[in-house]
């Protein structure tokens, strides 16, 4: 994938609360993810993959930050609810055995 870059200019004083190029680089992308997502720009889905998290994380990320995450589209709730009834299915098949 390629990469853009930045260069940012920080506080020194900014040092004191961990804040090193790498940890800049990492809130920059899950703030700009994030703020994709909130924004409605892109999907849950997607935001993870921008994270390189599972879409769980990503949920759990949201919820650590305070960020309601329960807003799907018509065709995601339709996905979860085809997901939820295949893992249902599933546990009672592996329950019968």
């Amino acid at each position: 994938m390629a990469e853009l870059s930045f260069q940012v200019n920080l506080p020194n004083d900014l040092r004191q609360y961990g804040f090193n190029q790498k940890k800049v680089q990492q809130q920059f992308v899950e703030w700009a993810v994030v703020s994709l997502f909130t924004e409605g720009q892109v999907s849950s889905g997607k935001a993870a993959r921008l994270l390189r998290l599972s879409r769980v994380a990503f949920l759990d990320l949201l919820r650590e930050r305070g960020f309601a995450y329960v807003d799907y589209t018509p065709e995601e709730m339709n996905e979860e609810l085809r997901s939820v009834k295949a893992l249902k299915s599933k546990k009672t098949n592996m329950e019968r055995l």
